[in-house]
């Protein structure tokens, strides 16, 4: 069983920064790809940013692109979303997710096996 754990998120005003992290259990970390999706009241879940399990090779929505970046860091077993410039429209709950037999990059919840709790993001206006 993997477990995630999400921290990092609160209360920002806009055009502010947060890093959330996600800590990963289990041996095998550097070969799962991560993602990072969110959610917003009354909306479905969406994409945010993924990075392969191997090179490095990173993802974004274009809503954030330019603003957010996935990072990882396989000796703690822990990937990174920085976000910057943040916006009223980022206000969500931030999940990670891990895929055990990636393709590559994967934007797809589907290709998600397991899932954190969440942690929320709010940007005030």
């Amino acid at each position: 069983q993997v477990q995630l754990v999400e921290s990092g998120g609160g209360l920002v005003q806009a055009g502010g920064s947060l890093r959330l992290s996600c800590a990963v259990s289990g041996r095998a970390f550097s070969s799962y790809a991560m993602g990072w999706f969110r959610q917003a009241p009354g909306k479905e879940r969406e994409f945010v940013a993924a990075i392969s399990r191997s090179d490095g090779g990173t993802y974004y929505a274009d809503s954030v692109k330019g603003r957010f970046t996935i990072s990882r860091d396989n000796a703690k077993n822990t990937v990174y979303l920085q976000m910057n410039s943040l916006k009223p429209e980022d206000t969500a709950v931030y999940y990670c997710a891990a895929a055990l037999r990636p393709w590559g990059v994967e934007m797809l919840s589907t290709r998600y096996n397991y899932w954190g709790q969440g942690t929320q993001v709010t940007v005030s206006s």
